[in-house]
């Protein structure tokens, strides 16, 4: 499922999502390397024509790791102290290169990114979103593809 469909199934999650991945420039991406154990890299993500993309530079490790194994998780930068207005909010699936010229130059016309470059369009696995509400109760909302979005607050 891409990005459009995701926020076309819940909504408001989908804006939170991108409102507060939007607060900073840079954010952590996790994915695996050869032996399995988990990498994580700082990255830039984009929200463009439905989709959440990916874009890394020629040869960089994380690149290496999604051609390989295409699962990943991506959290938003929390930023400074503890104030996170909007919560935490983590992505997980699945990345794969962009072979389509037409879409490629696509991206490279908005974005204007450094060339040459790696881009990878995602498919979600898992979107899910922690924030605390009244100062009393963390709430934790999970969203998977098929699924209703579940919340779960607890004191």
């Amino acid at each position: 499922m891409n990005w459009a469909a995701f926020s076309t199934a819940v909504p408001d999650l989908a804006r939170t999502a991108e409102e507060r991945f939007g607060v900073h420039r840079h954010h952590v991406l996790a994915t695996l390397r050869k032996d399995g154990s988990p990498r994580t890299c700082g990255i830039e993500v984009r929200f463009l024509g439905g989709e959440l993309w990916l874009g890394m530079m020629p040869g960089s490790v994380k690149a290496l790791d999604l051609r390989r194994d295409p699962r990943f998780a991506l959290q938003a930068n929390p930023g400074a102290g503890t104030d996170m207005g909007g919560g935490d909010v983590r992505i997980g699936g699945r990345a794969y290169e962009v072979e389509d010229g037409g879409a490629k130059a696509a991206y490279v016309k908005e974005v204007e990114p450094p060339q040459p470059f790696h881009l990878f369009r995602t498919e979600l696995t898992e979107v899910v979103r922690t924030y605390v509400e009244d100062d009393t109760y963390l709430v934790t909302q999970v969203w998977k593809p098929g699924e209703s979005l579940r919340t779960l607050k607890r004191a």
